[in-house]
């Protein structure tokens, strides 16, 4: 079954350019499977001349496209969300394939990923604008919004499907066109999507997709296409500086997505049972390689055994292994690079006087596997808390006041992702407010929906994405004065 699915993607012709399948310039790359580190697929490598052929039919499909009735477009991406969904499961095997996450976690990707057609083909027929006499008199003001125009798009490998979708839904419904780049260590996952697109009606040049070894040479040239005009990326704020300082040679529009290092606090009054429930989703959903990810661990003293205790034994109760075998919970990380990082950030944190208090065991032999860790007493300058670990490690730390809470929770260049379990709401709000973090979970260990606005504050992104605000990402302002005889 698994070859079959990666024999019908044809990754050899992986780059699809104006609705038209083709092989690469430069060759091929291949795919490894994480569980076994085995190849599992050679996908064409495109270069800077493939993603310049994907922009120009991205810019000649814009003019019809974006005058495309908005119903139409819409009823085309309600198409998309149901052939996903009808989808699913082959749609989840491949996302387990490259990317490694257990099946459960895949199909939750697809159907969340889904959902962003569905949302944003509602939001394609509910159009802003305001029109009115002017304060003075004299003029009618008509304000109208319309699509930016061609789009790029770069997206991670942590989630393959939900990452593209939740840039592409938005973008097709304000009328734009996009050209997609694809993580090298996941770009199944994205000619899968395209498929159902080209399936589902959208026409050819609409959406494109460049998978490459040379994310730079690539990216590089849409910012420097005259047609580009939107640059929409999810991945680390390292990059994503870099990305920034290029856009600005032309003053491409952009949105970023970066880096995260979410605080999870838990208060003397919590709900024990629940902030156990809800760090494990918190911190080991895809094995903790999301950047919404539970990243440190902020539990009041009174709590904090009770708590350490009961989410350790839940952490060595996890079964790791690979996608393949239906009693998997947690998969492998998504490469060696990525284990060995993660392992240096604990062994760092060890040595400064942190204790490994909890541990699940890990298949032996092949495979890109991290066990499950809680750490206890880990000392509040520790690197590991200011690092995005990126891998299913729970470093504690201990705390008393609040106004030490928040010193140490507001300390660092991330603002993305927080969690607060209080059972007071008053006052997990007042915490929540005073976080410096661009989306809160209350009570709860998932934050992202599809019809709220994702993103962060500081050096975590610009922008927001799902939601209204994530078409209106996709849009400029026009602004009309009409003349008016009083």
């Amino acid at each position: 079954m698994t070859h079959a699915l990666v024999t019908e993607l044809a990754p050899g012709e992986g780059l699809f350019v104006d609705g038209r399948w083709k092989a690469g310039s430069t060759g091929t790359f291949d795919v490894e499977d994480p569980a076994t580190g085995e190849v599992i697929a050679a996908v064409s490598d495109g270069d800077a001349a493939d993603a310049v052929a994907a922009a120009d039919a991205a810019a000649r499909a814009f003019p019809a496209w974006s005058r495309t009735a908005p119903r139409q477009r819409s009823e085309a991406l309600h198409r998309t969300f149901e052939l996903m969904i009808a989808d699913t499961d082959r749609l989840a095997a491949i996302i387990a394939l490259e990317n490694g996450k257990a099946l459960s976690d895949a199909r939750a990707e697809v159907v969340y990923a889904a959902e962003f057609f569905r949302w944003y083909a509602e939001e394609a027929v509910r159009g802003g604008g305001s029109y009115g006499p002017s304060p003075a008199g004299g003029t009618r003001t008509i304000v109208t919004r319309r699509p930016v125009g061609v789009a790029a798009l770069v997206t991670p490998w942590n989630f393959p499907a939900a990452m593209a979708t939740r840039k592409i839904a938005p973008a097709l419904a304000a009328g734009c066109t996009v050209v997609l780049k694809p993580a090298a260590e996941t770009p199944l996952t994205a000619l899968a999507v395209a498929r159902v697109l080209r399936e589902a009606g959208v026409p050819d040049g609409v959406v494109n997709v460049v998978p490459t070894t040379d994310a730079g040479g690539v990216v590089g040239a849409w910012l420097a296409h005259p047609r580009v005009r939107k640059l929409s990326f999810t991945g680390s704020t390292a990059v994503g500086r870099l990305l920034l300082r290029q856009a600005a040679d032309r003053v491409v529009n952009t949105s970023m997505e970066l880096g995260g290092n979410a605080p999870f606090v838990v208060t003397d009054d919590a709900d024990v049972e629940a902030a156990v429930a809800g760090a494990l989703i918190a911190k080991l959903r895809n094995g903790g390689q999301a950047c919404t990810a539970a990243n440190r661990f902020y539990v009041h003293a009174d709590v904090v055994d009770e708590f350490a205790s009961a989410f350790g034994a839940a952490v060595e109760a996890l079964r790791v292994g690979p996608a393949s075998s239906p009693e998997t919970q947690i998969g492998p990380l998504i490469s060696r690079g990525a284990v060995d990082g993660v392992a240096a950030l604990v062994s760092a944190a060890v040595d400064a006087g942190a204790v490994v208090s909890h541990r699940a065991p890990v298949p032996s032999g092949g495979g890109y596997y991290y066990p499950p860790t809680v750490l206890r007493d880990v000392p509040s300058g520790a690197e590991i808390l200011r690092t995005e670990i990126f891998g299913p490690v729970a470093p504690i730390v201990t705390w008393t006041s609040e106004e030490e809470l928040l010193s140490l929770v507001n300390d660092g260049e991330y603002g993305l992702t927080a969690y607060v379990y209080s059972r007071d709401l008053q006052r997990a709000l007042r915490i929540a407010e005073a976080v410096d973090a661009g989306m809160v979970g209350i009570n709860r260990g998932v934050v992202s929906d599809p019809a709220a606005p994702f993103g962060g504050v500081k050096q975590s992104g610009v922008g927001r994405e799902g939601a209204r605000e994530g078409l209106e990402a996709f849009e400029e302002i026009q602004y009309l004065s009409v003349d008016w005889p009083l």
